[in-house]
């Protein structure tokens, strides 16, 4: 992993903008501290930290005050051309991207690194070399001849890239922080930030970077800085038309996909482990992983989680109908790994509330979140790259709201039905103000707004499309974003194979009957693990991420909250109703609705609470 940053038409002092860069990669080191350095060329400054585990960058030209194969930006210099690029991600089908060069008459393409593929991939094609590229990143290129700057992120959205413009100049990021460092750029919010945290949190709007000021490059996109002006332009987009395959073809097809992402994702320089539930899409995961490792006469590592003593007190319902642990020991016996079974306990989970937010610079899924902090920085003690399920549900339709009617027919994100959870804490005067709901739904309309039609589909399947539409574009990011910033700052690579953009692609326009075929939730994903899963995991029914069902520790963040309320300097208490909220931290839980996915109910609105308090407090956020 690394961070990125940066600016372009900046005009203070050549000192001055060494001071910024390094300002930018200091704020940011957590995100990649083994190196660090910057390329500056005028009024263009490109800053990079860190290194990807296991990865060496060669380079011809490293513009740096000792070489160092560490430090980044990579740099490169073809007579007085002089390049620059920094990168947070990875590339996973480098030979053919190398082929490709090689077939452009370039030399020494086995030995090239990622940045210097992108560099010679930008010579030879241009700007939109990045539609070759299969990976996940953020990435700046400097260009020098042409004095432009040119900022990319990848089509799903896995890395961020975060941007603010103050008069002609760009700053840029891989994290809020970083920008927050740059001159002009302050921690301020106003009415659309306070309603991307209460009304739309722990999602937030595409492209909406909360602070005032501050956006974030949305996915497949690329922005070009130079003294023609700023654009920015969309890359990589679904298309909606009929399926023409076949039943057979498309399991086929799927199959192949699916299969070829895992194993393009299992390649590394250093051994991968894999981050095993016991449910379909983490089994599939680790089954071909273990698969691929047994050829070379090695095992897999897995690890699965869970919470202390969740074992006394754990209660099933829709959302949760099991706990992972017999699922996990069976296919840790059928894959025959070398398994660690991690616990997170109560004040754990508590403490770790404000480090997630410091991960995130927003408050972001609550005890979710800090949980999987404490789970990734496990297992980095171990492995430097583990590959995740992450992202099946979204892409091959598991979540309940594709199959509840009521939840289909609901005409808002249906993971977020009924904002009165959400208000039940707030003060009526300032719910009132932000008007929630309205808010709430002009999001939802202009985002279907942008969702290509298919004239084809009829009601009910065009309505299955907005729902897998919001699902790619909202859902999901939010959950690619808590698993880079949890595993990014614990030292993690967390790969997601199932979010490879060829699987989307082909996944967008296969007919509901397909997906779902004889009823069977994930059809098409269960199809394609016949043969690598025991039949009980193969049919498992859903369970997400596991939460504490530990009373203690509801206990904890009740004791946090009644702080909040006691401390008069505490932020949170100009939007808490005190009544409301000591009625509520009395009242028993309720498991069973959450108010935001399958796993925020009334725990986590007490941890949300106090990660909004922690983020305005430490980030010293002024409300406008």
């Amino acid at each position: 992993m690394s961070s990125i940053g940066g600016f372009y038409g900046f005009d203070g002092s050549h000192e001055e903008k060494e001071t910024l860069l390094d300002s930018i990669n200091r704020v940011q080191k957590k995100r990649g501290p083994a190196g660090a350095g910057f390329f500056l060329s005028g009024s263009t400054g490109v800053a990079a930290g860190g290194t990807r585990p296991g990865k060496n960058v060669p380079g011809r030209m490293l513009l740096a005050p000792e070489p160092d194969a560490r430090r980044k930006p990579f740099t490169w210099r073809a007579g007085d051309r002089l390049y620059a690029v920094a990168l947070d991600g990875e590339f996973y089908n480098r030979p053919e991207l190398k082929d490709l060069l090689a077939a452009r008459g370039e030399q020494d393409v086995p030995c090239l690194c990622d940045e210097d593929l992108a560099l010679k991939l930008y010579l030879c094609l241009g700007p939109d070399f990045v539609k070759r590229i299969n990976g996940v990143f953020s990435m700046a290129i400097a260009d020098t001849e042409n004095r432009r700057l040119i900022l990319y992120r990848d089509r799903i959205g896995a890395k961020p890239l975060f941007y603010a413009r103050r008069g002609d100049t760009v700053f840029f990021a891989s994290l809020i922080k970083g920008l927050l460092a740059c001159p002009g750029v302050e921690a301020e919010i106003d009415g659309q930030g306070l309603n991307e945290i209460f009304s739309i949190g722990p999602a937030r709007t595409p492209g909406n970077g909360v602070f005032r000021g501050i956006s974030e490059l949305e996915p497949a996109h690329f922005m070009v800085c130079s003294p023609a002006g700023i654009r920015t332009e969309t890359y990589w987009a679904l298309e909606s038309r009929p399926h023409e395959d076949s039943y057979a073809k498309t399991v086929e097809t799927v199959t192949e996909l699916v299969l070829d992402a895992i194993t393009r994702q299992a390649q590394a320089e250093t051994p991968v482990c894999a981050l095993l539930s016991g449910g379909l899409d983490s089994s599939l995961v680790s089954s071909v992983c273990a698969g691929l490792l047994k050829k070379q006469g090695k095992r897999l590592t897995t690890f699965s989680f869970d919470f202390k003593d969740n074992d006394k007190y754990f209660k099933a319902n829709d959302f949760q109908p099991s706990m992972d642990r017999p699922y996990v020991d069976a296919m840790v016996k059928y894959l025959d790994s070398d398994h660690h079974y991690l616990e997170c306990d109560s004040e754990t989970q508590v403490r770790l509330l404000s480090d997630s937010v410091l991960a995130a610079d927003l408050p972001v899924m609550a005890d979710i979140d800090s949980s999987l902090l404490h789970f990734c920085s496990q297992v980095a003690d171990y492995n430097s790259v583990a590959l995740t399920g992450e992202c099946a549900d979204e892409i091959f339709c598991g979540y309940p709201w594709y199959h509840k009617q009521e939840l289909l027919e609901a005409d808002t994100f249906p993971w977020t039905k009924d904002l009165e959870a959400r208000k039940v804490l707030l003060k009526d005067e300032f719910s009132d103000s932000l008007s929630m709901d309205a808010y709430v739904q002009k999001r939802c309309r202009e985002s279907l707004a942008q969702m290509p039609a298919c004239p084809e589909d009829d009601a009910v399947t065009a309505r299955r499309r907005e729902i897998a539409w919001l699902n790619l574009k909202w859902f999901m990011v939010t959950l690619l974003n808590r698993m880079d910033r949890t595993s990014s700052v614990s030292g993690l690579t967390a790969r997601v194979p199932f979010a490879d953009h060829r699987i989307i692609e082909y996944m967008w326009n296969i007919p509901w009957e397909m997906k779902a075929r004889d009823g069977v939730v994930k059809h098409l994903l269960r199809e394609s693990g016949k043969g690598l899963l025991p039949r009980e995991i193969l049919f498992r029914r859903k369970s997400p991420y596991p939460k504490t069902y530990v009373p203690h520790y509801e206990k904890l963040l009740a004791g946090r909250v009644r702080e909040i309320l006691d401390d008069s300097s505490s932020p949170a208490n100009a939007f808490l109703d005190r009544e409301k909220t000591l009625r509520f931290l009395e009242s028993p839980s309720d498991y069973g609705r959450p108010w935001y996915g399958q796993l925020m109910a009334a725990p986590q609105m007490m941890a949300y609470v106090i990660q909004v308090d922690f983020w305005l407090k430490n980030y010293k956020v002024r409300i406008l």
